[in-house]
């Protein structure tokens, strides 16, 4: 499993309401969300994010709120993955949940700039910065979480039985 796309850079403590605000929370439709995601800490993302580009935060993203809404929004927004040196731990789990691919990675953190070409394997955790000509790495999903991730998220994979 691979990404590539350009990045969405924020800071640190990105919490759920940043991510979907509450007064878009009347619908669960993921193209719904889509529409909004990000509005109030960046007015231009839904503008301008293109499917597989990739968002890159600070530490503890996604804090707050434990509704799934969040990564929903992300995901529905053409974004292919999330990179963050930490994340809130409820929002972690509802991401691979729902099929997102997330990886913690300090240095990617620090070193990714918005605007930075990145290219991601998720099988090796290996993180290019094509702009940048740099390498980082993260850890390789378990296969379990790559076979949840591959299966769309974790209801696709229990629909499909377990299969591979």
């Amino acid at each position: 499993m691979k990404a590539q796309g350009t990045v969405f850079k924020y800071g640190n403590n990105v919490d759920t309401d940043v991510i979907i605000p509450a007064r878009y929370l009347n619908s669960s439709k993921p193209e719904d969300l889509a529409a909004h995601c990000m509005e109030d800490i960046d007015a231009d993302f839904v503008k301008n994010v293109k499917p597989g580009d990739i968002i890159v935060a600070h530490s503890n993203f996604g804090c707050g709120s434990s509704r799934e809404h969040a990564p929903i929004a992300i995901l529905a927004s053409g974004i292919s993955c999330v990179i963050a040196s930490s994340y809130a731990r409820i929002f972690y789990r509802n991401s691979i949940n729902i099929g997102i691919p997330i990886l913690e990675c300090a240095e990617a953190s620090e070193k990714i700039q918005n605007g930075d070409e990145v290219a991601v394997d998720f099988n090796t955790g290996v993180i290019t910065n094509k702009t940048k000509n740099e390498t980082y790495q993260a850890l390789p999903f378990p296969e379990f979480i790559q076979e949840i991730i591959t299966a769309g998220g974790l209801i696709n994979k229990i629909k499909a039985g377990g299969k591979k």
